[in-house]
């Protein structure tokens, strides 16, 4: 049998894997459960609770992202574990690898951080060819009309509206430095008030925000669901963009329709006029 090979995920780690590609996959992270579905079905085996796309998926689940069930995952003999910095717990996937179990990490933190990540966990790790859609994502964050209204695509838009993004309420958080989200928003002409905070999702009073005075408010249904009975309210006069979350905060195949879905719903915010809440 041939040696093993070992290649390096984002994080610069160690991955040794078998001498043929990987066959039995299990993905802790919606997005990256998406791609590599889309990509090849039938290489994954298992998938946590959260992994909602595609709709037909039929695999074992696994736990959530945050809490997933590690004798479960050992028990399906995937030959990968795929895993990202941010959703996942490190004690976790230490338990994996200390099982003998390779697991490739991802850190995504910008749209172009998302396209070379996935092709060399798609082409590299999984042993795939690359797949259409990511060509296709990759021409359609090209186009200038991903651009909200005037803004030019440029790495610095000038003006845009200036917004505050929340993504959790009870505490209110939202984004803040060095985010995918932010970088998605930033090429759409959006300028994020909280962009040069010192952390990267920090806990921002409601009255803190106001006084922000936005010319936006982006709700995602994502991480929390903020829907128009649910976060509106508590910006009264301020317009409000909902938009959804799995375009905002994914990196796979809904990178295709992203810069599309995201700027209709930017170019149409609506205004709350009721009383603001907690």
């Amino acid at each position: 049998m041939a040696d093993p090979t070992v290649l390096r995920d984002d994080l610069d780690l160690p991955v040794r894997l078998g001498p043929r590609p990987p066959r039995r996959v299990v993905s802790l992270v919606p997005s990256l459960t998406e791609a590599v579905a889309v990509s090849a079905p039938g290489l994954l085996v298992g998938a946590t609770d959260w992994c909602s796309h595609p709709a037909e998926l039929s695999v074992t689940r696994v736990g959530g992202t945050k809490n997933p069930d590690v004798p479960r995952i050992l028990a399906l003999a995937p030959d990968l574990v795929l895993a990202n910095d941010e959703e996942n717990r490190r004690p976790d996937l230490d338990a994996l690898r200390e099982a003998g179990v390779p697991v490739w990490v991802t850190d995504i933190r910008t749209v172009d951080d998302a396209f070379r990540s996935l092709d060399r966990l798609l082409t590299a790790a999984c042993g795939l060819a690359r797949p259409a859609w990511l060509d296709e994502a990759e021409a359609a964050w090209r186009e200038p009309t991903a651009c909200r209204g005037d803004s030019p695509c440029s790495d610095t838009p000038r003006g845009g509206p200036r917004a505050v993004v929340p993504i959790w309420r009870r505490p209110w958080m939202v984004l803040g430095r060095d985010t995918f989200a932010g970088d998605v928003l930033r090429r759409l002409g959006v300028r994020l008030v909280h962009a040069g905070h010192a952390e990267r999702y920090p806990a921002v009073p409601l009255p803190e925000l106001l006084a922000c005075r936005p010319d936006l408010v982006v709700l995602p249904d994502e991480p929390y669901r903020f829907t128009a009975d649910d976060g509106p309210e508590a910006f009264p006069g301020v317009p409000v963009a909902l938009v959804s979350g799995r375009h905002l905060t994914w990196y796979g195949p809904s990178l295709v329709a992203a810069p599309a879905v995201l700027a209709e719903a930017l170019d149409h915010p609506f205004v709350q006029g009721a009383t603001g809440t907690s």
